[in-house]
């Protein structure tokens, strides 16, 4: 038995249950017993209908934990062995990962979207119910069966709760700012919202040597984190236009390189329009379904080169990136343990959602 944080109707709280049972891994599968799960805006998104998903689900999808059993065909992964979650399977061998594009896996990305593992089926289940599992993860449950290539081996000696952020927000903002991105030798970054995943980029562009990094938020807690990440200049949008704001600190130019790290159609249009001509907007935030780029297109793309990129997962190859982030952290230039909020019970899992509704937090991580 396992007890998991469950969301059975979209809109309403999540379901603490003690009764959920763990099914042994098939093959190319592996059991985690998970140390810690952040908690992410994506999981909210869930709840509240702004991503769909079926139900009932198990939410979580940025984990951590340690290996209690594997299925037939492992061989690269052990019982006992300490791992990241990815919440995007790679499996290597389909024509996006082959060509450099692993983010995008076409071979998995359907399962990962219908709550299911790579099979079509889920190994949780509740009062006789089966229950779908977030991107093939579920790490709102204190047992979890995961698809093999979605559990990245990691040194025995990184604190499990820390390394639990690897897995999504640190993997998406420093890689979009890594990957996806080509920030070059002292370019003006702009980041717009600086919550878990903001902060990353943030610290993503430092690393790739930024001259300017320009934090974007409403609240004055998260813009004074940001400092301590790495931005030289902060912007508070409650208060002016932040795109007037953006441009006066970079000559009346723009950008370079703007990030908008939110999904709200006023933010996106915003990041766009602060993105230099001949620079990139960057778009990373999960938007609602009804968000639209609208730019037109001779005056805003042709004339001005601007170049408007999309960005999932942070254009990750997880095993190269997760032990490259660890390299990051190991040499002191990247912060973990700052970007943690809180930690929590697995029962204040919808406390935490409330917390990130207001913009308290830069994340939250239940511990097992």
């Amino acid at each position: 038995m396992s007890k998991a944080a469950v969301l059975a109707t979209i809109g309403q709280p999540l379901e603490v249950r003690t009764d959920v049972v763990v099914e042994a891994p098939h093959a190319g599968e592996v059991l985690v017993r998970m140390a810690a799960s952040g908690v992410c805006h994506s999981d909210l998104s869930m709840q509240n209908g702004t991503m769909l998903t079926p139900t009932p689900i198990v939410l979580g999808h940025e984990g951590a934990g340690v290996i209690e059993a594997v299925g037939d065909g492992v061989s690269e992964l052990a019982v006992g062995d300490h791992v990241v979650i990815s919440w995007v399977p790679q499996c290597g061998s389909c024509y996006y990962c082959e060509r450099g594009q692993p983010e995008i896996c076409e071979s998995t990305s359907l399962s990962v979207a219908l709550g299911y593992l790579l099979d079509g089926t889920t190994r949780l289940r509740s009062a006789g119910t089966a229950l779908h599992q977030m991107a093939a993860a579920g790490t709102f449950s204190e047992l979890s069966v995961v698809p093999a290539v979605s559990a990245i081996k990691i040194p025995d000696d990184i604190d499990l709760s820390v390394a639990a952020l690897i897995g999504c927000s640190v993997l998406t903002g420093v890689g979009a700012a890594l990957n996806t991105a080509d920030i070059a030798a002292d370019d003006s970054v702009a980041v717009v919202g600086c919550g878990g995943v903001g902060l990353n980029v943030i610290q993503g562009a430092a690393i790739a040597g930024a001259g300017q990094i320009i934090a974007v938020d409403v609240h004055q807690s998260k813009l004074e984190l940001a400092r301590t990440f790495g931005a030289t200049a902060v912007v508070d949008a409650s208060g002016c236009d932040a795109v007037s704001a953006v441009m006066e600190l970079t000559g009346q130019r723009g950008a370079d390189v703007a990030f908008e790290v939110i999904g709200l159609q006023q933010t996106i249009d915003q990041t766009i329009t602060m993105t230099r001509r001949g620079g990139q907007a960057i778009l990373v935030g999960v938007a609602r379904m009804d968000a639209v780029v609208n730019v037109p297109a001779f005056f805003g793309v042709v004339l001005a080169e601007k170049t408007i990129r999309g960005c999932w997962y942070g254009g990750a190859h997880v095993r190269r990136d997760v032990a490259r982030i660890i390299g990051y952290y190991r040499d002191g230039r990247l912060k973990l343990e700052e970007l943690i909020s809180q930690r929590i019970a697995l029962e204040q899992v919808n406390e935490a959602f409330e917390a990130l509704k207001v913009g308290e937090v830069a994340r939250s991580v239940i511990t097992y």
